[in-house]
């Protein structure tokens, strides 16, 4: 027996970017490409639909094809920059990866492991090009069997590293038994690229009550350097466990002797972001040290073992990427860091994932969302049809396949009500990303 459900979805008026960046003078109005409207009410159960949508993603696979093979169209005086984001599953990865593009190009749920393999997407402004490598969660084997996660799942972070120019370590600080601490797979992936420049980035600071903590977050995960320089740590505001989330703080290193400019291109504007800044619209707290920095030594395992942290960030970023806080800021510094080299994409180029791949993502998704536990790693998706119809929308139709009666039953739900959820926000999904009409089609099946 097969159970349908299906999902019409109107096109989307299109809009032009709103800007955010008005709170922070040191900013200028604009940062570039694809934005992101205001963030959404707090009751919005997705509020990444505020991504503003540029231009479409390619919905046959055979014009994405050409896209990706197509020339890059280099300008006069190229700039590029390759950034692997890393970090704990459910960290934020995506959701960070989604903002810094302005679109919803990657998948992002509350359950660990959403991300199954390394996907690019590309940043194109005036003469610069981001690639930015999103990868899984880094993990151990152990838990990869457990989630019957691919080999990929354990490979890719690590793959991600070798061709990066930059790394930015994402931390989710609204996690009280992992925030103090890097992973040992984090710190394991650092210490073997130990010259690749590396970024800490402080996530979900929004959540964090008592901002006062973010001193002894900072000083854990930097074991207090930052730039080859040691922090100067000074509290602004009472130590009050009742602090409220305005509370400022500020981060200070020695001042540079007179004649030394710092050697960060944000020295100023980060300066300017410590004075006074209120930590729920947190901001650059660390960076510029004075003069050279040392470079980085070789960790042994046995070194690992007693490190909570990596003492060779060169800077430090809190934001909150669900809501877009901050976003900006970082996206203007990876900016700056580009260094001359010729594109490696068009500047049409949104992403290397092939249309069905975006497709599978959005689907799956969902599923992780409805399904309980360990359920939504055991179904498998299958595409029976592709195709454009004859008003030019796309039809989709596919079978997720599931390895029992019970978990068919919890997928479609009672009524249907949960599979016809799954097909509702997974065609409404996948509309904004193509930008054209979506008729989609799921089925469930027990795998035979």
């Amino acid at each position: 027996a097969r159970r349908w459900a299906a999902s019409w979805a109107s096109p989307p008026r299109h809009r032009p970017p709103l800007w955010a960046s008005t709170r922070r003078p040191w900013l200028p109005t604009k940062v570039s490409g694809a934005g992101y409207r205001p963030a959404p009410p707090q009751d919005d159960p997705d509020p990444q639909r505020g991504l503003a949508a540029s231009k479409p993603l390619l919905y046959l696979a055979e014009e994405q094809r050409r896209l990706l093979e197509n020339r890059p169209d280099q300008p006069q005086n190229p700039k590029v920059l390759r950034i692997a984001i890393i970090g704990a599953p459910n960290a934020g990865k995506s959701t960070l990866s989604n903002r810094l593009l302005g679109r919803k190009v990657f998948p992002v749920s509350k359950k660990v492991h959403t991300t199954r393999c390394k996907a690019w997407g590309v940043i194109t402004h005036e003469n610069t090009q981001l690639i930015i490598l999103d990868t899984p969660g880094l993990t151990n084997p152990l838990k990869a069997k457990r989630h019957n996660l691919d080999e990929a799942m354990l490979t890719d972070p690590w793959d991600s590293m070798k061709h990066a120019d930059l790394v930015l370590v994402l931390v989710d600080v609204s996690d009280h038994w992992t925030r103090n601490s890097l992973s040992k797979e984090v710190l394991k992936c650092l210490s073997q690229f130990p010259h690749t420049p590396s970024v800490l980035v402080l996530n979900k600071v929004d959540i964090l009550k008592k901002k006062f903590l973010l001193l002894e977050i900072v000083a854990d995960l930097t074991e207090g350097v930052v730039n080859g320089k040691k922090l100067e740590v000074k509290s602004a505001f009472k130590q009050d466990s009742s602090s409220s989330a305005k509370s400022p703080l500020q981060i200070t290193q020695p001042s540079p002797p007179q004649g030394k400019v710092p050697r960060s291109p944000c020295g100023q504007e980060k300066n300017q972001a410590q004075e006074g800044s209120a930590l729920d619209r947190s901001s650059v707290v660390g960076g510029a040290g004075t003069g050279e920095a040392q470079g980085p030594k070789y960790y042994g395992p046995e070194d690992l073992k007693d490190m909570k942290g990596w003492p060779h960030f060169q800077e430090i970023f809190m934001l909150a990427a669900l809501h877009g806080e901050e976003v900006d800021t970082l996206k203007r510094y990876l900016l700056m860091q580009a260094k001359p080299g010729p594109w490696e994409f068009h500047s049409d180029v949104l992403t290397n994932q092939s249309p069905q791949e975006i497709c599978d993502n959005i689907i799956r998704e969902k599923v992780l969302e409805y399904l309980p536990l360990e359920v939504p790693y055991g179904v498998t998706q299958v595409t029976d049809i592709w195709e454009e119809g004859e008003c030019g929308e796309l039809l989709i139709v596919q079978s997720l396949l599931v390895p029992r009666e019970s978990h068919k039953r919890m997928l479609i739900g009672r009524g249907g009500k949960v599979i016809s959820r799954i097909a509702q926000e997974a065609g409404q999904d996948l509309m904004n990303a193509f930008l054209c009409d979506v008729r989609l089609k799921l089925k469930v099946e027990v795998k035979g």
